[in-house]
């Protein structure tokens, strides 16, 4: 009897060490996703120089912090750039404040002609991003462990860890993920108000004033996550008091005053980040604003935000009111195609990501206990895909960065198939995308999945920041010095970054005739996309013999 009673006593030991040891496991694999994106954002932020948007926002927020001025980049709202701002301050950069010029040549002005160190002053710009972006894997994380549990968790987070699109712009000092980042936070709160509202309403309306504050393009999200806050107190109302104790009236007249309330706290944080620059929001409206007509002059006038955000908005439309040239499938267009953002996903994404984004929607909308999650998950990557795909501008599937972060809270939906084959095949899948983008390391931002050739053919279908951004610019220099030391060098450089400070001497192709141009011919992949007339004849009659970065091809003439 002492026997059975002493083995009965030691059994709720062991299964309280089996349960301590799966916490362990799960806090390991965890740490060691978020370790891996840490390093391969940080090699990528330290091996690449200055992509093309990069200066201008790491000179808006210097002078943000030293002159408390909002002149520079309105078309963006100041959150984002104060973040860069919050690791630049530790670079301690120094700019003339006599400085005269537009946003362009200030960023080329601090970069290159200040006396500041460029590639340490962009590490510090680009730290906070990647801090941020490690982060927002938390949220990812923790989103899909509410819905299916720490397996479905461990899922999501491998799909956002690995994601080379996530990877490639949470290692630049832009704004991106920190707008796509925002969002999902917002999104993952109302999720939490179903049970709490007071509790997470508020902060959901903190991250999505944070999401307004960092890009105009999260505008559209604002009215979908306003439903989503009536749907949350609904629930959260009638599971603890029941439909026929208030009535329906009442209860969604709760609701919608809980929407507008998160919608008055986003605007506070709007307001707050324009203050925080300059307290008494002095501001000069940008020469030649364009006009706005029609629903564009109704939110111009009706928005409660400060008037540089505003005026702001008004630059963006103008933005999308001109023809911009986009590059798909080797195709050169002006214009903007209404599928460009889902094809370019299409050849972006790894293959087992797209496999298991399909199907964890698919679980979102089978599963009865997961449904509820479909509006929060699905409705918002819907509405928002929807409004990119309107843009004018095809230029990179960074206009869709909350894809694959909210899709891949939807992935996580595939721990709750109860097949034993289906986990199998979901580890398998997770395998396959921890294998390619391992194997693009450390070149991400030209990372295209195996069914279209890998990253060395990207170039091939797609341009801009898909590809070649002005990253490899550096690269290019040790190339240079490394292979074709002393030949002449002729160069079509698109990008931010400025040639001669990395010690290239080359000249432009473009600029002297034909027959003058000899030795070694090096253009941008993105150039090459779009070349025509002489340039297009000079590639035509050169021979390809090497290539920088997935993004540089080098000629010989």
């Amino acid at each position: 009897m002492d026997s059975v009673s002493g083995a009965a006593g030691r059994s709720p030991g062991r299964f309280e060490w089996l349960r301590r040891h799966r916490r362990w496991l799960f806090t390991l694999v965890v740490v060691t996703l978020l370790a891996e994106m840490a390093v391969a954002m940080v090699t990528t932020a330290v091996e690449q120089t200055p992509t093309i948007d990069e200066p201008v926002y790491v000179g808006t927020a210097v002078v943000y912090v030293q002159q408390h001025s909002l002149r520079y980049n309105p078309e963006h709202p100041p959150l984002g750039k104060l973040i860069i701002a919050s690791g630049v301050a530790f670079a301690h950069p120094r700019l003339d404040p006599t400085f005269v010029g537009d946003q362009t040549e200030l960023g080329r002005h601090l970069l290159y002609e200040s006396g500041n160190d460029p590639g340490r002053l962009m590490l510090w710009a680009r730290l906070p991003v990647i801090v941020l972006t490690l982060l927002f894997g938390l949220v990812v994380l923790a989103f899909a462990r509410d819905l299916v549990g720490s397996g479905g968790a461990l899922v999501a987070l491998a799909l956002y860890a690995f994601s080379p699109d996530i990877i490639t712009h949470g290692s630049l000092a832009t704004l991106d993920v920190p707008e796509a980042g925002f969002l999902l936070t917002s999104v993952w709160l109302l999720w939490r108000a179903r049970r709490r509202p007071l509790r997470y309403l508020p902060l959901a309306g903190v991250a999505l004033g944070a999401a307004v504050a960092t890009k105009m393009s999260a505008l559209p999200a604002v009215p979908v996550l306003m439903v989503l806050a009536v749907l949350s107190v609904w629930h959260a109302r009638r599971t603890a008091h029941g439909l026929g104790t208030r009535g329906t009236a009442r209860l969604l007249a709760a609701g919608v005053a809980a929407a507008i309330g998160m919608a008055v706290v986003a605007v506070v944080v709007v307001w707050a980040t324009y203050l925080a620059v300059d307290p008494r929001l002095r501001w000069t409206a940008p020469a030649e604003l364009p006009p706005v007509h029609g629903l564009r002059a109704l939110a111009v006038g009706w928005l409660p935000f400060p008037q540089p955000y505003l005026d702001g908005m008004r630059v963006q439309f103008g933005f999308e009111d001109a023809t911009w040239g986009g590059f798909l499938f080797g195709r050169h267009y002006l214009g903007s195609l209404w599928y460009y953002l889902p094809a370019a996903l299409l050849v972006k994404t790894p293959l087992g990501m797209l496999a298991l984004w399909a199907a964890g929607g698919v679980v979102l909308l089978a599963v009865p206990r997961l449904r509820p999650a479909a509006p929060y998950v699905l409705v918002p990557t819907a509405v928002l895909l929807a409004s990119a795909m309107t843009g004018s501008r095809n230029l990179g599937v960074r206009y869709a960065l909350f894809v694959p972060m909210f899709l891949a809270v939807a992935a996580a939906g595939v721990a709750a198939v109860r097949w034993r084959w289906a986990h199998v095949v979901a580890a398998g899948l997770v395998l396959f995308v921890a294998v390619s983008s391992l194997r693009t390391y450390p070149y991400y931002l030209p990372y295209s999945n195996e069914a279209f050739g890998g990253p060395s053919k990207t170039h091939l279908r797609l341009h801009d920041s898909n590809v070649d951004w002005g990253q490899d610019l550096g690269r290019l220099a040790d190339r240079l010095r490394q292979r074709y030391q002393g030949e002449k060098i002729w160069l079509v450089y698109k990008g931010s970054g400025v040639p001669s400070s990395y010690g290239i001497d080359a000249s432009d192709p473009r600029k002297v005739p034909a027959d003058e141009v000899h030795g070694v011919l090096v253009v941008s992949d993105s150039s090459v996309a779009k070349a025509e007339g002489q340039l297009a004849a000079l590639i035509d009659s050169s021979k390809p013999i090497d290539e920088v970065g997935h993004s540089i091809t080098i000629y010989r003439r």
